[in-house]
């Protein structure tokens, strides 16, 4: 395979990576453009905040693997974890290959304390390659936090790449906010997730060495057994900007539909690029519909297109909130976070707030959402509602029957398409195959420098 960040790979389409580079739906769609190195790269301690160098190349980690914080596998050891790689081991597959449900205890390293995990194997002939393996051992090799994955270990032996993962048992918020059956991810659990969301952006934003994470999107957000939510996938991440730099520029890179305008245009990348990525996600929260969808009308295809305009308009957004949300928020509530959402799809970088402001104001939101929340069930009532709650009903009575009424919602919300799906794809789910980024002519695309002259 060679060594890491040596040789320069051509544009090229994939599948959609999802969560620790699988995807739910194996369609290929979302393009990208490959990871293009420069200097030594940098990255900061989640505990200490100081600046750690960073291997450039396999070679480097092995001779050195400097870093307490994960631990390295024999490849041996990998093939008792997953149980030989068995097919019912494997939890999904992308471009970057196969992802294993395993678990690593005494039968696999004695004395090692028995730990669910999900282990990623790189494919030798797939699309990505040691670049992105060694981006992800070194960003999440350093950083600790509650809201970024944890990455276990790794296995680097002869020409084997795998990462070893916690294991985060509910998945991806793509699986839970766009599914093929009824969905349980109320109003409360969305803005919970997105609270954490920004928490894992706002940390790496605020390192000491800027992280710009560079794939934001609901596929690359996983959640444990209580739903707490993590950022994972760090392939495409990239050192941010430093001390008088405005921007770093660098090939187009991310997923279409999430990408900052400017970034797109400009190959200027800043960590309001991440910030309107956010935007996106929590526009897809708040809508219920993917950030691209074909299958809509024409006008419809572009979420943020479509609905951007109608975010501070409250009667317009009511009426294109999820319908599977009804009766759990308040319209005051639901008005502020649409007020956040249209803030960080601004088409002006400095128009959008800093990720640390959009922690504040969720936090606060959050909070009064509570207490609403709280009254609104204790009353019976919502202000925006489709039922009735009845007087007396236990808590399980109560959930048991909202269930019911959005499933029954759903279903006759889908039945006109029913018709209309092919080879077991759901209408919602995202096309086939998507237009590449390309760079503007202006944009160097052999080499990422960091650039302090242009000035927005």
């Amino acid at each position: 395979m060679g060594s890491c960040l040596s040789v320069e790979e051509d544009i090229r389409r994939h599948g959609p990576r999802v969560g620790y580079g699988i995807s739910t739906s194996p369609a290929k769609g979302n393009s990208q453009l490959p990871r293009q190195p420069n200097a030594p790269e940098t990255c900061s301690s989640g505990s200490t905040n100081n600046i750690v160098v960073i291997s450039k190349n396999v070679r480097d980690l092995r001779q050195s693997p400097g870093n307490s914080n994960v631990d390295i596998f024999t490849y041996e050891e990998m093939k008792l974890a997953t149980k030989h790689f068995r097919p019912d081991q494997v939890l999904g597959e992308g471009g970057f290959g196969i992802v294993y449900k395993g678990v690593i205890d005494e039968n696999v390293r004695p004395g090692y304390k028995k730990t669910p995990v999900a282990i990623k194997e790189l494919d030798r002939e797939g699309l990505q390659g040691d670049r992105e393996w060694l981006a992800e051992v070194n960003y999440l090799g350093q950083l600790r936090h509650p809201n970024l994955v944890k990455l276990i270990g790794y296995c680097c032996e002869g020409d084997h790449r795998l990462l070893v993962y916690e294991y985060m048992a509910s998945g991806s918020l793509e699986k839970h906010l766009f599914p093929r059956v009824c969905a349980t991810l109320t109003w409360s659990k969305r803005m919970k997730i997105a609270l954490d969301a920004a928490k894992g952006l706002a940390f790496l934003h605020t390192a000491e060495q800027p992280i710009i994470y560079r794939d934001f999107k609901t596929s690359n957000i996983l959640l444990d057994v209580d739903f707490n939510a993590k950022l994972s996938d760090f392939g495409l991440a990239k050192d941010g900007p430093m001390g008088d730099q405005t921007h770093v520029s660098t090939r187009v890179m991310g997923t279409y539909g999430y990408a900052a305008p400017e970034y797109v245009m400009t190959g200027h990348l800043t960590a309001r690029s991440d910030v309107y990525g956010f935007g996106v996600v929590l526009l897809e929260m708040l809508i219920g519909r993917r950030a691209m969808d074909k299958s809509r009308p024409s006008r419809e295809h572009n979420l943020v297109e479509w609905a951007r305009p109608l975010l501070n308009h409250s009667k317009k957004l009511l009426r294109i909130l999820d319908p599977r949300l009804e009766g759990q928020y308040s319209s005051k509530i639901a008005v502020k976070v649409a007020n956040l959402a249209y803030q960080c799809l601004s088409q002006n970088p400095k128009g959008r707030p800093v990720m640390s402001q959009v922690v504040e104001i969720l936090e606060t939101l959050q909070t009064r959402g509570g207490a609403q929340e709280e009254a609104l069930l204790q009353s019976g009532s919502s202000s925006v509602t489709l039922y009735e709650l009845q007087k007396g009903m236990s808590d399980s009575s109560v959930d048991k029957k909202r269930n019911e009424l959005k499933c029954e919602s759903e279903r006759n919300a889908g039945e006109p398409q029913k018709n209309k799906q092919s080879n077991g794809r759901s209408r919602s789910e995202p096309p086939k195959e998507c237009d590449l980024y390309s760079p503007s002519p202006d944009v160097g695309v052999d080499e990422e420098t960091s650039d302090s002259s242009a000035r927005n």
